[in-house]
């Protein structure tokens, strides 16, 4: 039993380095990835009021909205929406990514 087989071990004989190769490119991922979340928040907040939007009590079959995009304000009916799309009372189908914000209109009670 005290005549054991010895264990095979190469010696290194050079300076290894490879850690900081690793921790500098892993630096550079971070950073992209912080700014990929940050993106996807922004988009996370317009389709969840959106949905707001489409499960308030006020919604039936339509909503009227506020829509504010790079260009402009618009104010429109939207009845319905897509993956990718809101679907407006006059068939126009406006590009989710380009809202900005989105808000319902205030409607007046008599």
């Amino acid at each position: 039993m005290e005549n054991k087989e010895k264990v095979f071990a190469n010696k290194i004989d050079k300076n290894i380095n490879n850690n900081e190769k690793v921790y500098y490119s892993n630096l550079q991922k971070t950073d992209k990835i912080k700014e990929i979340k940050k993106n996807n928040k922004v988009d996370k907040n317009i389709n969840q009021k959106i949905n707001s939007i489409f499960n308030s009590r006020n919604y039936v079959y339509k909503a009227d909205v506020i829509i504010k995009t790079e260009k402009s304000n618009i104010k429109k009916t939207i009845i319905g929406r897509n993956r990718n799309f809101l679907i407006t009372q006059d068939n126009e189908l406006i590009a989710i990514k380009d809202i900005m914000d989105i808000n319902e209109q205030e409607k007046n009670s008599f």
